[in-house]
């Protein structure tokens, strides 16, 4: 308490002296001081009343608990009591026992007395009730039933009340009223027709629909009040719960169920397209059915049946269980693809599930799979099988008829521009283009495997086709006039080729976003066709140098020094070949005229080396060298009229006869080795014995001469032409033979 009051004390300290800091503030001592008191008192007042108000609570809650005391005594003496009469009373209870049963069997028999007019009209009542079902009036029947219905549970719980161990009578009740359970069940059948045909009665007769409803609603409330007393008393109703709600949800499953099966019409021995009129059917069947339910069927039921998204389900999974079916059977690759196109794009497309009329109830995106994804890559690998032997057949099969064609006595068609055809190329591609897009209706990824099984294909049909085209020309050579239209059939294989490689360019720009994935498929398949097409040029320049082999034998003879016409015959018997071959197309025919011209300058100059004839003087070499040079350019002008247009170098081969001329053709000896040297540096591929052969045709050189002038060109440095494609490397000068050397 002392310190307390120090503690105040020096408060009071600090506070005077804070007010008395300088002289002028002792004016105001007396101000300060009744201010103070002011505050004090004022102080003082607030402390009493807070205390006083602390007393009065303290006075009253003193009091409070004062009276609850002798409430406690109270009820403490009451309970005393209570437990004395208790015990008093328990004797009493016991002898009130015959009162609590004549009390039970007083509420059975008011029971009993209640349903006594319905006890006694059971049998007309279910005759009434009968008539009703068979006149279509379900909720007046049903009404009845509930009734009799509720008369006898009512008498079957007082009897389970009163004795829950007498069956006799309990099953004396459940006889009499036993042809209320067959009523029950008509009735139930009735609604179930209706329910099977929910989705046709609602358009026609909605109201029936609703009152199936109705009846369904009222058994469920009533299995629901039969399941709460069953909890309270464990008594419930023989036939409870029906659980007519859940059957009828089960019967719309089968329902939708049976009409997906239904929709089969025919098999693959009636129709071959079987699948794809019965997935139709389905895509109608089930499109009418989703929007029926939608705008009509969702009116007649209860919000919390749900009724479209439980049909929606229904059919998705009546859908899924037949769509396994299906794809559980031996399908055909056709029918793989009707399959998988309908399951992958059809179902979630605008034309069923994606359709706008079933938005936003519908969600595509929501809807599981038909088929589980190891079932669809089951069915692709089979696809692919079936497609890899159905390709390699239709491929055999189309060469084989394409065969056909080249013995036929009339010349093959032609295109629009006038160039020989088979159809072959195009009944190839049709089939492909066929495959691919029916592979492009199921995935990308699926028309890429297609689009390289095809090309793998076309690359093993090209090797087939090169070796026919072989028999082809193998069989003419044995009989030249069989077929008659060999050349225009060869013609037409060789402009096959160039179809086969557009085609192939045009089906991978078609289907395959990148290119470069058969860069090396690609490659292989055009340097096969080149050869073919080479072959087939090969083999008509063959038969051309066949008719001009007697022509050619005449060159460079006595017969061809004296005037023979061989060149000329030559140039019109070329001409006329090249009037058919004007039908190659232009890749081909460039090649094929530029292949002749080198083969009839090389067989004109092999005649020069086959040293048929030897000049035996300047004048018969100066005429030999003018009708050289004369044909060189006869040859010259013909290949620049075949040539025409194609944009074909025709000078260079035919200087080669030219400069060989010039050799033949000069007059002085001495300068021989310079021309000579000047035909080697240009053409560097010439061989010794061409110009001893050279030398011999002249027929002025001696051995010494030859031997001299082959040396020092030995020696002698080359610079050849860099364009020059060497030509001498193909003709073999004939060495003498021993007769040769008696004569």
């Amino acid at each position: 308490m002392e310190e307390t009051d120090r503690e105040a004390v020096a408060t009071a300290v600090q506070r005077v002296a804070g007010m008395l800091q300088r002289p002028d503030q002792l004016d105001k001592v007396e101000q300060y001081r009744r201010r103070e008191a002011r505050k004090k008192a004022s102080v003082e007042a607030r402390l009493k009343a807070a205390i006083q108000s602390q007393l009065d609570g303290v006075r009253t809650g003193l009091s409070q608990l004062h009276n609850a005391l002798n409430d406690v005594k109270d009820i403490q003496q009451s309970l005393i009591d209570v437990n004395k009469d208790w015990r008093q009373s328990i004797n009493t209870i016991e002898n009130l026992k015959d009162v609590k049963d004549a009390v039970v069997q007083h509420s059975q028999l008011a029971a009993a007395v209640e349903n006594l007019k319905n006890i006694f009209s059971v049998p007309e009542i279910v005759r009434e009730t009968q008539d009703l079902i068979e006149r279509g009036e379900l909720l007046q029947a049903h009404r009845k039933l509930m009734d009799l219905e509720c008369s006898r549970d009512n008498l079957m719980y007082e009897q389970y009340r009163m004795d829950s161990k007498n069956t006799h009578d309990m099953n004396l009740i459940h006889t009499y009223f036993g042809d209320m359970q067959k009523l029950s069940e008509e009735l139930a059948k009735q609604l179930w027709m209706v329910v099977q045909r929910s989705l046709v009665t609602v358009r026609r007769d909605p109201t029936l629909l609703v009152s199936v409803v109705r009846i369904i609603e009222r058994e469920e409330k009533i299995d629901r009040r039969m399941l709460d007393r069953k909890k309270q008393t464990g008594f419930i109703p023989p036939g409870r719960p029906k659980k007519w709600k859940e059957k009828m949800f089960n019967i719309l499953e089968r329902t939708v169920s049976t009409r997906i099966e239904g929709t089969q019409a025919d098999t693959r021995e009636s129709d071959k397209m079987w699948l794809v009129r019965h997935l139709e059917i389905i895509r109608k069947y089930v499109l009418d059915d989703l929007l029926v339910a939608k705008t009509l069927l969702d009116q007649c039921f209860p919000p919390h049946y749900d009724i479209f998204n439980k049909l929606l389900n229904m059919y998705h999974q009546a859908l899924s269980t037949r769509m396994q079916e299906l794809a559980a059977e031996d399908l055909e690759a056709n029918e793989i693809v009707s399959l998988l196109t309908w399951v992958l794009n059809t179902y979630k497309s605008a034309e069923m599930m994606g359709n706008s009329e079933l938005s936003p109830e519908v969600d595509v995106n929501s809807l599981n799979p038909l088929i589980s994804q190891n079932v669809v890559d089951q069915l692709l690998s089979k696809y692919m099988s079936t497609l890899t032997s159905n390709i390699i057949g239709w491929l055999r099969k189309a060469l084989e008829t394409d065969k056909k064609d080249w013995i036929k006595e009339t010349e093959p068609e032609a295109d629009q521009d006038g160039y020989y055809q088979t159809t072959l190329p195009a009944i190839v591609f049709q089939m492909f283009e066929q495959n691919l897009q029916v592979a492009a209706q199921i995935n990308e990824d699926l028309k890429t495997k297609v689009l390289l099984l095809c090309l793998q294909q076309m690359n093993s049909f090209l090797t087939r086709y090169k070796d026919e085209a072989q028999l082809y020309k193998e069989e003419h050579l044995k009989n030249r006039r069989y077929p008659q239209c060999y050349v225009q059939y060869m013609i037409a294989v060789i402009n096959n080729c160039q179809t086969f490689k557009e085609s192939i360019i045009s089906l991978k720009r078609k289907y395959l976003e990148m290119e470069d994935t058969l860069s090396s498929s690609h490659t292989s398949m055009d340097a096969t066709l080149d050869v073919i097409a080479k072959e087939g040029c090969s083999s008509l320049l063959d038969e051309v140098f066949m008719d001009l082999e007697p022509h050619l034998n005449e060159l460079m003879t006595k017969k061809w020094l004296m005037g023979s016409n061989a060149v000329g015959t030559i140039c019109v018997t070329v001409e006329d070949y090249f009037n058919d071959f004007a039908k190659i197309k232009k890749p081909y025919k460039k090649t094929m005229t530029v292949e002749a011209h080198r083969r009839v300058v090389v067989e004109y100059i092999r005649a020069i080396m086959l040293k048929r004839i030897s000049f035996k003087n300047a004048e018969e070499r100066k005429e030999g060298a003018e009708k050289m040079i004369k044909e060189a350019e006869q040859f010259r002008f013909l290949f620049k009229k075949l040539a025409a247009g194609s944009g074909e170098d025709t000078e260079g081969l035919c200087d080669i006869i030219e400069a060989i001329a010039e050799v033949i053709k000069l007059t002085d000896p001495s300068l021989l080795y310079l021309e000579v040297s000047t035909l080697v540096s240009k053409y560097p591929d010439i061989r010794d014995d061409h110009i001893a052969a050279l030398l011999t045709v002249r027929g002025d050189a001696s051995r010494e001469m030859k031997q001299t002038i082959i040396e020092t060109l030995d020696q002698g440095p080359s610079q050849p032409n860099p364009n020059y494609v060497p030509i001498f490397k193909e003709i073999t000068v004939p060495t003498l033979t021993v007769p040769k050397l008696l004569k």
